[in-house]
């Protein structure tokens, strides 16, 4: 427990994720003096979370020591690690953990991310809703070769980690509900592609199947899955997504969406209260309202809610992009990704451009194996040609510039 007088913070922030990282620096370019505490339910100091599931797994040189941020060093924050915050009375500016510590505070950032999705089955050290740098290091530790381990869920991490898994010299089963693997993001030649190299790589697919639940036979876990099949494996790795943290906001008498309604200085119903990352939906100058879940969105929004907080008048205008690599393919996108829609596909410098239509405009763009400007991806979305054939050659390659 902390002593009282470090109980009292100018800025409290709730998680210790990327988002909570990159506000305290962000508090830091405009205050240098002003008490930050951050309150994390993870065991570790804040890391970068997207090396998990990619380079710690393809970067031999790259190690766990490489992901953790040097937040604190940086900022004098104080961190609070393994605290889960049970409650904020936001008349009082206070906020309340499970232990009985409470905290004042003059701004709050909320920054509390995702839970990741489960399926029915006991507790095992073996089964990960990955997430953590903790789960890393346990999942490395049990793969390899002579092991087989089972991925479910079409994810970036279920995607990820059955490639990379499997890179590393461990068996993979990779069971995902899509027809195709990718065919609910990417148009059918670039799902179509993708599913062939995880084929290719000797990856076993269940495509068109979800997992319902597993148990434990024989020291194996044995997965059911809807058609009433099962498979056995050493390890369970569980893609399915995530759902935002929103219990806090919504208990406290923010106003809550899909996410917790923010203005566009990611400020929430109450004044003195902010969300950033996962969690936050905000009105996006492109896209519209919106809430997204992704690494480039929560170091932005992180960067931008700390200035604000600190005394910054620049909005959060920013239009995060997602991205993904997976053995030999790399892909960028931003808008609106739905194969279901008109799309144009532009062959361009031994990659792809998909962009994707409505009314013949477009409303979000993927590029495939090749390094795009995405200013210019932005610039087009924003700026729309006023015809399709305008978008042909638009978007190119830049290294090959």
């Amino acid at each position: 427990m902390m002593e009282q007088d470090k109980k009292q913070f100018d800025y409290l922030i709730i998680g210790g994720g990327m988002a909570a990282a990159h506000a305290a620096e962000g508090i830091r370019e405009l205050d240098q003096s002003g008490s930050i505490g951050i309150l994390s339910s993870d065991q570790d100091k804040p890391y970068t979370r997207p090396a998990l599931t990619k380079k710690l797994w393809t970067d031999e040189e790259f190690t766990v020591d490489d992901v953790v941020f040097d937040t604190i060093e940086k900022t004098n924050a104080t961190l609070v690690l393994e605290t889960v915050v049970s409650s904020i009375d936001k008349e009082n500016r206070t906020v309340t953990t499970e232990d009985g510590t409470v905290y004042e505070y003059k701004s709050l950032l909320l920054a509390t991310g995702g839970e990741p999705q489960r399926i029915d089955g006991p507790k095992d050290e073996r089964v990960f809703a990955f997430r953590s740098l903790d789960d890393y290091r346990k999942l490395r530790a049990l793969a390899g070769p002579g092991k087989h381990a089972i991925v479910v869920g079409g994810s970036y991490i279920g995607t990820e980690l059955a490639a990379n898994l499997k890179l590393n010299e461990t068996d993979v089963t990779f069971v995902y509900p899509e027809e195709m693997l990718g065919g609910n993001r990417f148009p059918e030649e670039f799902a179509r592609e993708y599913e062939d190299t995880y084929r290719e790589h000797g990856i076993k697919l269940i495509s068109g199947t979800r997992a319902e639940s597993y148990d434990i036979i024989d020291n194996q876990l044995v997965v059911t899955l809807d058609n009433g099949e099962t498979i056995s494996g050493d390890m369970l790795v569980l893609g399915l997504g995530v759902d935002p943290r929103l219990s806090l906001a919504e208990e406290a008498g923010l106003e809550v969406d899909d996410g917790v309604i923010a203005d566009e200085f990611l400020r929430t119903s109450d004044k003195n209260i902010y969300a950033a990352g996962d969690i936050v939906s905000y009105p996006d100058p492109i896209l519209g309202r919106n809430r997204i879940e992704h690494v480039d969105h929560a170091r932005q929004s992180g960067t931008a809610v700390g200035k604000i907080m600190a005394g910054s008048n620049e909005p959060y205008n920013y239009t995060p992009y997602f991205y993904s690599d997976v053995f030999d393919i790399s892909w960028k996108a931003i808008g609106t990704l739905d194969p279901e829609m008109d799309y144009f596909i532009d062959e361009v410098d031994g990659g792809k451009v998909a962009y994707f239509l409505e009314d013949n405009t477009p409303v979000g763009i993927i590029t495939w194996n090749i390094e795009p400007d995405l200013d210019k991806v932005r610039d087009i979305l924003k700026n729309p040609p006023s015809s399709k054939d305008d978008l042909k050659g638009a978007i190119r390659d830049t290294e090959d510039e």
